[in-house]
């Protein structure tokens, strides 16, 4: 189903005004890509320890 001219406009507008929330989202699902498809064993425990050290820092 296309997208009307107004809502086009909408997506726009809001683009430009959250261009961080974008990075956000855009990073974290692309994190997740990798977990579940494409991370060995090797690559889930550095990312388990990177884990563990942010949660210290918060």
């Amino acid at each position: 189903m296309p997208l009307s001219d107004a809502q086009k406009k909408a997506n726009q507008k809001w683009k430009a005004a959250n261009k961080e929330k974008q990075k956000l989202y855009r990073y974290r699902s692309q994190a997740k890509k990798f977990i579940k498809d494409f991370a060995t064993e090797k690559d889930l425990q550095d990312l388990e320890q990177l884990v563990a050290q942010r949660r210290k820092q918060l």
